[in-house]
């Protein structure tokens, strides 16, 4: 072996190396439909709105894992069943992230947090009792715990809105509370 072929060949190890650890650690968007993307478009300024049809969307992905769980086991269904919790698990994370934003603008969104704490119970349990298989075990799990963080988030964020908006209770009802202009201010 010659010397001089030695640090390309330790380069183009380190370089496959870290390529395939990027890979496993690559951030999954949720995937959405041209439909969908549309509707999250025109709910862009609607925190109340928006946070409902994540739920619906959340809830439509967790009616089509659960008809696929009577199916015969197969290939094509562990693929497809992998591949719908890990879109699953994306919605639901950015679902949180929507919420994140929403409760900094202190915005009012109590009642699609409601319907999103009444859902997240029946999500976990389709895939709590989804049998497992090694091909989605990891989906499965991954999708379990972004669950169970969504579910937290939701229900701490209720109980905090309850609160702020019990005390705040002219901004109550309102989209945003990040400079936006009061109905009865003077425009300049």
């Amino acid at each position: 072996m010659k010397l001089r072929n030695f640090p390309a060949a330790v380069s183009l190890a380190l370089f496959l190396m870290v390529s395939t650890c990027l890979q496993g650690q690559r951030v999954r968007t949720a995937t959405l439909t041209e439909t969908e993307i549309e509707q999250v478009r025109e709910t862009a300024i609607f925190p109340n709105e928006r946070v409902k049809l994540y739920t619906k969307f959340l809830d439509d992905r967790a009616d089509h894992i659960k008809s696929l769980t009577g199916r015969p086991k197969s290939a094509q269904r562990v693929l497809k069943l992998d591949d719908l919790l890990q879109d699953f698990t994306a919605l639901m994370d950015e679902t949180g992230s929507n919420l994140d934003q929403y409760s900094d603008r202190h915005s009012d969104i109590r009642k699609a947090l409601k319907t999103l704490t009444d859902d997240t119970p029946r999500w976990l349990n389709i895939l709590r009792v989804l049998p497992g298989e090694s091909g989605f075990d990891l989906a499965r799990k991954e999708a379990i715990e972004s669950g169970e963080e969504l579910a937290d988030q939701a229900t701490r964020l209720l109980h905090e809105q309850n609160d702020y908006f019990a005390i705040h209770k002219d901004e109550k009802d309102q989209e945003r509370n990040d400079d936006q202009v009061k109905p009865d201010a003077p425009k300049n």
